[in-house]
């Protein structure tokens, strides 16, 4: 349970830092706006390039645990859509955003520190791994959804509304963020000492910034609004995507047990403020995704220590 405390009620500090720096008066509501794009189109983008650019291409490539994660995270992310669609009468841009809260993990900020304290420094790879790939592939898959929502209806024939989806997600600076860190990667190069600096230094304000611009906009916010939905995001999140992704892990592509256990943990976290940061710059399902987000924090210090106290799990924690 120590690791968690460790990992997890720090983050919820940032969050409550912000709204208490809202509610004090010492910030605007129009500092939500303003922190919010920072991240979006510079600290976040530095982050995720700089995570890439530094995981080594020869063993990024673990297939099995890659699919697994993917995997759990694909299923989750399709019934998830649908059930938004069909249950709580969604558009395609809301239920996209349902979906992702639903299955992003906030495997960066939370993920690969939980990793290193409960399991030792080995554990790092197969985190950074999924926070690579679990970028690179559901902002990317979200980003074109919302493009392709927000386009339905406006007449625009569907090769356009494809290509209009396809610009915005190129022009994204999350996505030109991994592209870049993918081909510094793949291309064998290592990054200059002072880049190096940079990236490590401005990338870090991502996730307090995130999380502390969550705080903010909860201010004088109903944050009861929708907790039918938010409450079903939570639990898909928490349980059904653990379980999930545990199943393609250990009887569909049999990931090794040691990365299996990092596996499910990383499917078990809370969602990550990239969701908020996404749904406030298209400004659409802001405040389900940022209740979400909150909640699920909250109660991932349970939902987490119950997994951590798991015998085949117990067995292997760092001593």
């Amino acid at each position: 349970m120590e690791p968690v405390l460790n990992v997890v009620l720090p983050v919820f500090a940032i969050i409550l830092s912000g709204y208490l720096a809202g509610r004090a008066g010492v910030m605007g509501p129009s500092s939500t706006d303003a922190l919010n794009r920072f991240v979006y189109y510079v600290a976040l983008p530095v982050l995720l390039g700089h995570s890439m650019a530094r995981v080594d291409a020869a063993t990024i490539f673990d297939w099995p645990f890659i699919l697994a994660y993917l995997g759990g995270n694909g299923v989750t992310f399709a019934g998830a859509y649908f059930l938004s669609r069909l249950a709580f009468k969604n558009d395609m841009s809301q239920s996209s955003l349902f979906a992702m809260v639903s299955v992003f993990a906030n495997t960066g900020y939370m993920g690969i520190p939980l990793a290193i304290v409960a399991f030792g420094p080995d554990a790092a790879l197969p985190a950074a791994i999924a926070t690579v790939f679990q970028t690179l592939v559901f902002i990317t898959v979200t980003e074109v959804l919302i493009a392709a929502g927000k386009s339905k209806g406006t007449g625009q024939a569907l090769a356009k509304v494809f290509v209009d989806s396809l610009w915005g997600l190129i022009k994204s600076p999350l996505f030109i963020g991994c592209a870049i860190g993918m081909a510094w990667s793949l291309g064998g190069l290592t990054l200059p000492v002072p880049v190096d600096t940079y990236a490590t230094v401005l990338g870090a304000a991502a996730g307090p910034g995130a999380l502390f611009a969550l705080g903010l906009f909860l201010v004088g916010k109903p944050i009861s609004e929708g907790m039918g939905e938010v409450s079903v995001m939570v639990v898909i999140k928490l349980l059904i995507h653990p379980v999930v992704t545990w199943v393609l892990g250990a009887y569909v592509f049999d990931v090794r047990l040691d990365w299996l256990v990092v596996l499910v943990m990383l499917a078990a976290l809370p969602t990550g403020a990239s969701c908020f940061v996404l749904a406030q710059q298209q400004n659409i399902y802001i405040r389900r995704t940022s209740a979400a987000t909150l909640f699920s924090t909250l109660i991932a210090v349970v939902t987490i220590g119950a997994f951590f106290a798991l015998p085949q799990v117990a067995d292997i924690l760092q001593p």
